[in-house]
């Protein structure tokens, strides 16, 4: 059991952002199932999605702001999140082939953070109050971003064979607004948000304009207050003109070589065939490494 937490906790640090938001929604779905069935065994009637879903009233976001982003990683139920994870992670896929873990990242917030804010907009303009929940959002925005850049890319599907990522595009957005009117209209209010959240920001990226900064930096500055930070203790120096200081070993400096030179080679064998493909050993050299 040990082993197998460890090669998640392996997995996850090691992983790519693709993992990590993966990783994420899963953790956030398991802690949301957990704490409903406990409260409903204690007999406590206690919706926990309410608190991290985004309600369509402005008013709730006055005791609730966290929803304006949190409602992008939970999910309301087991069938919900397996399709919404399986798409994640195919667009994610196709949005590395051409861009970076940062932008994937900042395409996934800023997306869900425009998502929601259109959301809250347009159902308050209609005089409804909804809640929503879930990634759709914020995967429409990457599976569009990807799509705005390589319209013509190739994508092999079982059963189907090659087809033209815009065709898988359109037909995705054609549902959405075939079932706008359906009882999930704020979803799909979402998604077409995200999507053209995603048209814009590769345009804007085109022109030289990259938005995913602004997460990066917001991520930056908290990790320079929070992180850690090695101080370095006071030394005193004496200078020893009879006996010259003596120099390392190249024992030492051959060892830390090759282990860092390990750890590299790992890393890369990592970034081009993903985890899995590392055997018993790498693994338990790049967990212990990494302590």
């Amino acid at each position: 059991m040990s082993s197998i937490i460890d090669d998640l906790k392996s997995q996850y640090k090691f992983g790519g952002i693709t993992q990590k938001l993966i990783y994420l929604n899963v953790a956030c779905f398991l802690v949301s199932f957990v704490l409903f069935g406990l409260l409903k065994l204690i007999n406590i009637n206690i919706d926990f999605i309410q608190y991290v879903s985004l309600s369509s009233d402005p008013s709730d976001l006055l005791w609730k702001p966290w929803s304006i982003i949190t409602y992008a990683f939970f999910h309301s139920d087991i069938f919900h999140i397996f399709f919404n994870l399986m798409v994640l992670n195919f667009s994610c896929q196709l949005f590395l082939t051409f861009f970076n873990q940062k932008q994937l990242l900042g395409l996934y917030i800023l997306s869900s953070l425009f998502s929601g804010f259109i959301f809250v907009l347009f159902f308050y303009l209609m005089h409804i109050i909804s809640p929503i929940i879930g990634a759709s959002a914020a995967i429409m925005a990457i599976l569009v971003a990807v799509t705005t850049y390589s319209p013509l890319m190739n994508v092999r599907l079982l059963l189907i064979g090659n087809v033209k990522l815009w065709h898988i595009t359109l037909v995705i957005l054609l549902i959405d607004l075939l079932q706008i009117r359906d009882g999930n209209m704020g979803g799909h209010i979402a998604h077409l948000a995200g999507a053209f959240f995603g048209f814009v920001f590769i345009k804007l990226l085109e022109n030289g304009t990259d938005l995913s900064k602004i997460v990066s930096s917001i991520i930056d500055l908290f990790v320079n207050l929070f992180g850690k930070s090695k101080s370095t203790p006071f030394k005193k120096v004496h200078k020893n003109y009879k006996k010259p200081a003596e120099k390392p070993t190249a024992s030492r400096i051959i060892t830390k070589d090759k282990t860092q030179q390990q750890i590299d080679e790992i890393l890369d064998k990592i970034s081009r065939s993903g985890y899995d493909c590392l055997t018993k050993e790498e693994k338990e050299f790049l967990f212990k490494a990494g302590k």
